[in-house]
C-alpha cells in the first residue's frame, strides 16, 4: 500500500514564504479575526476565531463548558478593539472538542478565512494565535511537524459502544491553565502537529499558514511531567484540521449539533494481538448489518490505511473514521490471513 501522504515536502523548507514585514501585516489581519473568550466561572481564558459578521465563532468545547456542561456556564467575549459581548453557546460537540458561540448584538464583524486542511504539507508554516497565560494577542511561529496525528484527550462525551477502541489514559493534555483531567471518557481527535509554541490559554485559538488563512483550531499540547500540572510548552502542540472544523461549525449553526461517522466495528491495538503481523486496527467484532460488515471486514482483519492515510492504532482508525461525515465513502486497507486487500465501505451514523 502507499503511505507516501506523509513525505516531506520537495521545495526547500521556507521557499517562497513572504517577507517578514508581510507576515506580520497579514497575521495582525487575521488577529482582528479572532476573540478572548473567558468562563466567568472559572476565569480562564480561551480563544475563538470569527466565523460570521453577525457573531457566530467557533472554539473548543472544553472552553465554554463546566465538566462537560454549557448551561449555567457564563461566557464573555472580548475583541481585539477592547469591545465586550456576553455570549450563549449555539451548540457543542465533544466528540470532536468543538463548541460554536454566538456574540449577543455583533454586526460587522471580520470573518476568518479558512484554507484547507488537505492541501497541507510537512514543513509548511504555521502560526498559533492565543492568549497564553492570559496574553490576549500572542502570535508564535513554527512549522508543520506531523499531519494526521491521532491523540487521545479527556472528554465531556459519552463512550460508545457502537464503534470503538478500548477506553485509555488521556495522552496529552488541554492547553488552559490549571487544567486537571477527571473525565470520564477519553475522545480520540485527529490533529495537526506543530512546534509554534502552543501553552496554557491557547486553546480555541487560531492555527494559521503563511498566508494568515485560518488551517487549524489550537486544542492540546504535550507535556514533559507525568501528572496533570502542566509544564508549558515543549514544541509539541496540536490542532483539529480547518476541513473538520468547517464541517462541525457549519452543521452546529444550522442545526445545533454536529455528526460523526460509524463503521460499525470494535477494534484495538494490532501490536497487543499475537497473530497481528503488521502494525494497524485489528477488528475485534463487526455490527450486524454494520457498515464493516456490508463492506466484507471480519473480525481479524487489521487495518493499515484508510484513503491514503496510514492506520497503526486502533486510535488511528477511530480518530480518522470520526472525521468523516455519515454516508461518506472510504477506501479501507487491510491484511486477512497474511494477505493484502481493500474494501470500499460507506460509513453509517455515530448514535444513529
Amino acid at each position: 500500500m502507499d503511505r507516501g501522504v506523509l513525505q516531506p515536502p520537495t521545495t526547500p523548507l521556507r521557499a517562497g514564504l513572504p517577507q517578514p514585514s508581510r507576515l506580520r501585516t497579514r497575521t495582525h489581519h487575521r488577529c482582528s479575526g479572532s476573540m478572548n473568550i473567558t468562563k466567568e466561572a472559572s476565569g480562564e481564558p480561551g480563544q475563538a476565531p470569527i466565523l460570521s459578521p453577525d457573531g457566530y465563532v467557533v472554539t473548543n468545547t472544553h472552553v465554554v463548558t463546566l465538566d462537560g456542561a454549557s448551561g449555567n456556564t457564563s461566557i464573555r467575549v472580548t475583541d481585539v478593539a477592547g469591545r465586550l459581548y456576553d455570549a450563549t453557546v449555539v451548540g457543542t460537540d465533544p466528540t470532536a472538542d468543538l463548541a460554536v458561540i454566538k456574540l449577543t448584538s455583533a454586526t460587522d464583524l471580520t470573518p476568518a478565512t479558512f484554507a484547507s486542511s488537505a492541501d497541507l504539507n510537512v514543513g509548511d508554516l504555521a502560526i498559533a494565535i492565543g492568549a497564553p497565560l492570559g496574553l490576549s494577542g500572542t502570535v508564535t511561529d513554527g512549522i508543520i511537524s506531523a499531519l494526521n496525528r491521532s491523540i487521545t484527550v479527556a472528554s465531556s462525551a459519552p463512550a460508545n459502544p457502537q464503534d470503538s477502541s478500548p477506553q485509555q489514559t488521556p495522552n496529552w493534555l488541554f492547553d488552559q491553565n490549571g487544567q486537571t483531567q477527571t473525565s470520564r471518557s477519553t475522545i480520540a481527535l485527529p490533529v495537526i502537529q506543530t512546534d509554534a509554541a502552543i501553552n496554557p490559554g491557547n486553546s480555541g485559538g487560531a492555527l494559521l499558514n503563511a498566508q494568515g488563512d485560518l488551517i487549524g483550531i489550537n486544542v492540546a499540547i504535550a507535556n514533559a511531567s507525568k501528572t496533570s500540572s502542566q509544564t508549558g510548552n515543549i514544541g509539541v502542540g496540536f490542532a483539529i484540521p480547518s476541513d473538520l472544523v468547517q464541517r462541525i461549525s457549519s452543521e452546529i449553526i444550522a442545526t445545533g449539533t454536529a455528526s460523526h461517522a460509524l463503521l460499525g466495528a470494535t477494534v484495538g491495538d494490532a501490536t497487543a494481538d499475537a497473530s497481528a503481523t503488521v502494525a494497524g486496527a485489528v477488528i475485534k467484532s463487526v455490527t450486524t448489518q454494520g457498515a464493516a460488515t456490508q463492506a466484507g471486514l471480519q473480525a481479524g482483519d487489521v487495518i493499515t490505511g484508510l484513503d491514503t492515510i496510514p492506520i497503526t492504532s486502533a486510535d488511528d482508525l477511530t480518530a480518522q473514521i470520526r472525521a468523516h461525515a455519515p454516508a461518506d465513502t472510504v477506501t479501507v486497507h487491510y491484511v486477512r490471513g497474511g494477505q493484502q486487500a481493500t474494501t470500499t465501505v460507506t460509513l453509517g451514523t455515530l448514535g444513529g
